[in-house]
């Protein structure tokens, strides 16, 4: 197993681990779903010791170890940053020095004393790549291209915030950055931090308020915030951001800017924030159009790969290829930092003489993203059993159909199959599914289930051979990283009534209104038979019994909390909320059946908001 590398990130956030056999992705999974604490930045052990285990591999087995990223230059960009932003900032250059002259300059130490203590075998070496350069090689290396240009789009690595790259065959040849701390992340983060939400957790929430409102503060922030060039290149006016200066993102100058301090977390919201999240969207949007029209005149190529924090911005993926720049584009499905440790591993197991070989089969090399822990019918008769769970086992397309009849009838399912996703999204492996033609259905999912906002919209998952009957979808979107319009088709006439803000939530819009945001939009995921053959099997069976083959896809977790692992998680999920039946494997539970739910406290309590 000498062609072993293990990659790792860690100690910012998502930190993950991802084993790879040349490019063969033998498994990769987030800390985060081993110690139920949501984008964990900890050292991954539970990761590596899961990855090593899938190989049946300890680390005498494995050729390197490939860190993310480059400690060293990036404690130069702190300093750096520190000293240009002084004297403000002093407090926090106070907090924070301590930590980086004990071990975070040097992290790939810790890294070693770290594995050292899981055991067995001796460390192999540590070789640490540059952030960026982890990013590229996630999103250019699994594709399905020969050749493509690569754009990398996030908040900061060392030093780059934006880097264009040229992947050809086993090469990854680096063309230009923009640097910290010109970011477009960071200022999608200011936006988000000023609006309410959690930097780093809820950007996503930010986009999905962002079709509630009109983008009136769009010139705004091109006037004042953001010098945008034809290129793509940017430069911010750092007087209206604090992140240089300590731990918040705005400051006065922002607030005067937008009339008032930021929203409270978890307060109402208001017209502006809907307007802010629209105008900064329709920004951001502009700058990856003008960026990929960069990358294919300075490559020539006709593919696009993407990764970095900002590619999980599905929108403007959207917008991409609707403008047509390429005739193809992939994202890397854990494009922000998780996937850092499946590129880093990916880099060196290329410099070693790997080949890409899944490049003669049409398709990427990321198993439809199922790279995580998988659950045998045996483990888990096993657990149900132990615990006194009642349950109904079936054959494979029994299960299929039973579960997409009680689906019909309007029952919200938790669906456990195969092996858990790698990335931030639910594909039909850790998913909550309802039907899309139910009026009901969004606000139901939302307040009942997953105890979260009501503006959060929800994701249809369709058939592949049924999608360009559902959206105006350009290509395949495997991974729920691409919005498309619905088609028209499936549209309702318009309803002019009047609605603004959260009040357009009632309009109904199309034929399948649970997964139709405000704006007509979809986060849409295609599924494929040879990618989730079992996923496929339910949507299969839910078309033959409604004629509809799409259902809503959420993620099988409730609000603050990683997305469950294991089916004790699962059962735990499924009992707590208002999921009406629980699939594990080929075990079908239905709630009327089950016993009383006890626990202690309000567990809620326990799930810090996201």
């Amino acid at each position: 197993m000498t062609d072993l590398v293990l990659g790792i990130s860690a100690y910012y956030h998502d930190s993950a681990a991802a084993l790879v056999d040349g490019t063969a992705i033998v498994a990769a999974a987030q800390e985060e779903r081993f110690t139920r604490r949501r984008h964990d930045p900890s050292f991954p052990a539970h990761a590596v010791s899961y990855c090593l285990a899938e190989a049946g591999a300890t680390l005498r087995d494995v050729s390197a170890v490939a860190y993310y990223e480059d400690p060293a230059l990036k404690f130069r960009r702190v300093l750096a940053s520190y000293a240009g932003a002084a004297p403000f900032g002093f407090r926090s250059f106070r907090d924070t020095l301590p930590e980086w002259l004990r071990w975070k300059r040097r992290a790939e130490r810790t890294v070693r004393r770290e594995l050292s203590a899981l055991g067995p075998g001796p460390v192999p070496d540590i070789i640490c790549r540059r952030h960026h350069e982890s990013h590229a090689a996630s999103a250019f290396f699994p594709s399905p291209y020969e050749s493509a240009a690569v754009l990398c789009i996030d908040g900061v690595g060392e030093w780059a915030t934006t880097s264009l790259w040229h992947g050809r065959a086993d090469r990854l040849a680096p063309l230009a950055e923009l640097r910290f701390p010109h970011s477009l992340g960071m200022l999608y983060s200011a936006f988000t931090y000023f609006c309410g939400f959690k930097v780093d957790s809820g950007e996503y929430k930010l986009m999905g308020l962002a079709p509630y409102g009109t983008p009136r503060y769009a010139d705004l922030i091109r006037e004042r915030l953001i010098d945008l060039k034809a290129d793509g290149s940017f430069h911010l006016d750092m007087r209206y951001f604090a992140y240089l200066r300590g731990q918040v993102m705005t400051g006065r100058r922002f607030e005067e800017l937008f009339g008032g301090p930021r929203r409270r977390p978890e307060s109402p919201l208001t017209e502006r924030e809907f307007d802010l999240a629209a105008s900064v969207q329709q920004v951001t949007e502009e700058a990856v159009l003008r960026l990929a029209r960069t990358a294919q005149r300075r490559t020539g190529e006709t593919r696009l790969c993407l990764a970095g924090g900002v590619a999980l911005n599905c929108v403007a993926n959207g917008r991409v290829i609707r403008e047509e720049i390429f005739d193809g584009v992939w994202v890397q499905p854990a494009a922000g930092d998780a996937g850092g440790a499946l590129g880093a591993a990916l880099a060196v197991a290329m410099e070693g003489g790997a080949e890409r070989t899944h490049l003669g089969s049409g398709g990427d090399a990321m198993s439809g993203a199922l790279l995580g822990p998988a659950y045998g019918d045996e483990e888990i008769q096993a657990y149900l059993d132990g615990a006194g769970v009642p349950y109904t086992r079936f054959g494979t397309d029994a299960l299929a159909a039973r579960a997409a009849a009680e689906l019909a009838r309007g029952k919200v399912v938790g669906w456990f199959q195969d092996r858990m996703e790698f990335g931030p999204r639910a594909l039909g492996a850790r998913s909550i599914l309802g039907d899309p033609r139910d009026t009901e259905m969004q606000s139901a999912m939302n307040q009942k289930i997953k105890f979260r906002e009501s503006f959060r919209p929800f994701a249809p998952a369709v058939l592949d051979t049924d999608a360009e009957d559902y959206f105006e979808l350009k290509q395949e979107s495997p991974y729920m990283l691409v919005v498309a319009d619905v088609a028209a088709a499936q549209r309702l006439p318009a309803e002019d009534s009047g609605a603004r803000g959260l009040e357009r939530l009632k309009v109904h819009r199309s034929t399948i209104p649970a997964v139709t945001h405000v704006d007509m939009s979809a986060r849409v995921q295609t599924v494929s038979q040879e990618a989730n053959p079992a996923f496929h099997r339910l949507l299969t069976a839910f078309k033959a019994e409604t004629g509809c083959p799409v259902l809503v896809n959420t993620s099988f977790n409730v609000r603050g909390e990683p997305i469950v692992r294991s089916p004790e998680e699962a059962y735990r999920c499924f009992m707590r909320t208002r999921i009406d039946v629980l699939v594990l494997g080929s075990f079908l539970l239905l709630k009327e059946a089950q016993p009383a739910w006890r626990e202690d406290g309000d567990w809620r309590d326990e799930i810090p908001l996201d």
